[in-house]
């Protein structure tokens, strides 16, 4: 009885970005195989398809092999990794392909705790985004490992992601953005929020990435000018004195009528006489919900409830009275720099003011979707 063996012999490991872009997909060998064939290859090499198998599953023996070191990157790359010899630009494409996202699959996982029984559930987000569960899964375990070592690590979280996965700055920046949300607990999984996208939510974590957290430019600057930080910080935090001082801004509450007077001199004339009715009309409710809303950030269960609070407070009136996103830009526009005049004898409350409307502004004018 004869036995037939396939032997591959090499030195230098071979890697098909075609297979491996199929093995990360989740697809299976024989799914693979059949993909390939559909486009062709056998007639491109003038294979059949049993040397087509055994090739696929010859690469992924190899991938399956690759996988544990891709969970520590650095691994791959250090000097003296002689396991795989594999050329720095082929290091770079494996651990960046293993690494990607689906931003469909990160909507889904987003604001949950990264826990074994989310991980169970993953087949119903396999079948809600048409991702095949083996690549919802490998995501999944991405985002669990990345936000295990990095969370409790000093510094700028995109350089840290960076330096410890080497993975492309625009990939962190993903990353960064999820373990930001979920360590800061934000609410995401609310009805309200299901219209909003993972490209929503990324957005608004960078703007307080870079403008609320303990590492911004903003809480450097006014840490110079009062007491020494001691504590080590990272931009995973927001920042709590930044918080406390946002309760100051209230007192726009008791200047309504000047405030009012501000922004509509201003919009006269800009907005359509519609829009600028209902704002003059609606003034004090749309005022009174930016400024509550920073006053009452400096309570945990209110800051976890920023995009929920957002949508209900003003997302929902502004569409209800059909604001188009131009009249709402418009709008914080002149609201904000309106805010900052009326603090002319607290430069300190205005910069926080500023520091505020910027971060809010940008993120309702994303997510205002017509």
């Amino acid at each position: 009885m004869e036995c037939s063996v396939d032997v591959f012999v090499g030195n230098t490991t071979v890697i098909d970005p075609e297979i491996y872009q199929l093995w990360v997909d989740g697809n299976s060998a024989h799914e693979a195989a059949d993909v390939l064939q559909k486009r062709g290859i056998l007639q491109q090499w003038g294979a059949n398809m049993d040397l087509l198998m055994s090739d696929v599953l010859d690469h992924y023996r190899t991938f399956h092999m690759l996988e544990k070191t891709l969970h520590t990157p650095l691994k791959l790359t250090a000097t003296g990794e002689w396991t795989f010899q594999i050329d720095g630009d082929t290091q770079q494409l494996l651990i960046e392909k293993y690494y990607e996202l689906d931003d469909v699959v990160v909507r889904e996982v987003l604001g949950k705790k990264l826990s074994s029984r989310h991980r169970k559930d993953l087949d119903e987000v396999s079948e809600k985004t048409a991702i095949s569960l083996r690549s919802c899964r490998r995501q999944f375990d991405n985002v669990k490992r990345i936000h295990k070592l990095v969370e409790e690590l000093p510094g700028h979280i995109v350089n840290n992601i960076q330096h410890n996965f080497l993975l492309s700055t625009e990939l962190s920046r993903k990353y960064a953005a999820v373990v930001f949300i979920a360590v800061n607990r934000f609410e995401t999984t609310k009805r309200k929020l299901q219209y909003l996208n993972f490209s929503d939510f990324y957005h608004c974590a960078h703007q307080m990435i870079e403008h609320w957290s303990s590492t911004s430019c903003h809480a450097t600057s006014m840490r110079n000018q009062s007491e020494t930080e001691t504590e080590i910080e990272t931009d995973l935090d927001v920042d709590r004195g930044f918080l406390h001082d946002l309760r100051e801004v209230r007192i726009l509450l008791d200047k309504e009528k000047e405030l009012k007077h501000l922004v509509c001199s201003q919009l006269k004339g800009r907005l359509t006489d519609k829009i600028y009715s209902d704002m003059e009309s609606s003034f004090k409710t749309h005022s009174r919900s930016l400024v509550l809303l920073a006053g009452n950030l400096n309570r945990s269960r209110e800051l976890r409830s920023l995009f929920v609070d957002l949508v209900e407070r003003c997302v929902e009136p502004l569409r209800q009275a059909r604001w188009t996103s131009r009249d709402l830009r418009l709008f914080l526009d002149y609201y904000t720099p309106a805010g900052v005049q009326l603090f002319k004898s607290d430069s300190a409350t205005a910069l926080v003011w500023e520091r505020y409307m910027k971060v809010i502004s940008s993120c309702l004018v994303k997510i205002y979707h017509n």
